[in-house]
């Protein structure tokens, strides 16, 4: 019994421990690139060539998975309220769930993935190899040079990214809803989406996403930067990026429901 209780101590310590040292570690790089922001001749130029391979080489996943969200949204909504509700409540749950939820949360959880793991996977890889510490040995700045341009282009890029997977989605739930199984009537689906509509849920949906850019960018980043132990530690790294990316984007998607819709 001793012997269990000892050993649940010890995992305890262990894991607070890491955790708060993590939380050190990422509190110092987190200071780093606020530094980092005076030297804006050296990350516009790459957050610039970041942004574009983030925006366009995401852009046709982004759109295919919002279109089959779109429709697979129409599909249950008609299924479940078309016998009992006024049918235009159909047009205006879908609009709701894309552009307050299925938008924003399942584009970020793509990108955690896509990006997350390659962001962590590319600055893994330079600081095995220790390109990252021939760069800070020549006195250049990694942060203005590799994590800035990163950081900056997944925070503004995936509001963009989300704005247009909120367009497919509804054209999808629409084309689903309004002229396709459903039966729906054009105006009766245009009837709901603005009866329910708020110009704040497409606030609320790109300052979600703005939060969920930077979660999927610094986490990754910091988990790249931290790596050891050669190709394994990549491995582990790239990993934890993932995970620890997209539990970030539901935490932060449950706090900022919390804290940013009137009624919530």
């Amino acid at each position: 019994m001793t012997t269990a209780t000892l050993d649940v101590r010890r995992i305890v310590g262990r894991f607070s421990l890491t955790s708060m040292s993590h939380v050190g570690r990422l509190a110092y790089f987190s200071v780093e690139l606020v530094r980092a922001l005076a030297e804006w001749r050296i990350w516009v130029p790459r957050a610039f060539e970041q942004a574009h391979q983030v925006g366009v080489g995401s852009l046709f996943i982004v759109l295919l998975t919002a279109g089959f969200a779109g429709a697979v949204t129409a599909l249950q909504t008609g299924y479940q309220f078309e016998t009992s509700l006024p049918v235009y409540i159909v047009g205006g749950l879908i609009v709701q769930t894309i552009v307050l939820e299925l938008g924003p949360v399942m584009t970020a959880l793509l990108l955690s993935g896509r990006i997350g793991a390659r962001y962590a996977a590319e600055l893994g890889t330079m600081r095995v190899t220790e390109q990252i510490d021939a760069l800070e040995s020549l006195g250049r700045s990694p942060a203005s040079h590799l994590i800035l341009p990163r950081v900056v282009a997944g925070t503004l890029m995936l509001p963009v990214l989300v704005i247009f997977a909120d367009a497919i989605g509804i054209l999808s739930g629409y084309w689903f809803s309004a002229t396709g199984v459903l039966q729906l009537t054009s105006a009766d689906f245009i009837y709901g989406a603005q009866y329910f509509f708020r110009p704040w849920d497409l606030w609320y949906s790109l300052i979600k996403s703005m939060f969920f850019g930077l979660a999927i960018s610094l986490v990754p980043c910091y988990m790249g930067f931290s790596t050891r132990q050669g190709a394994e530690g990549v491995g582990r790294a790239t990993t934890a990026a993932v995970v620890s990316a997209s539990v970030s984007i539901l935490f932060l998607d449950a706090l900022l429901a919390q804290i940013l819709l009137p009624n919530a």
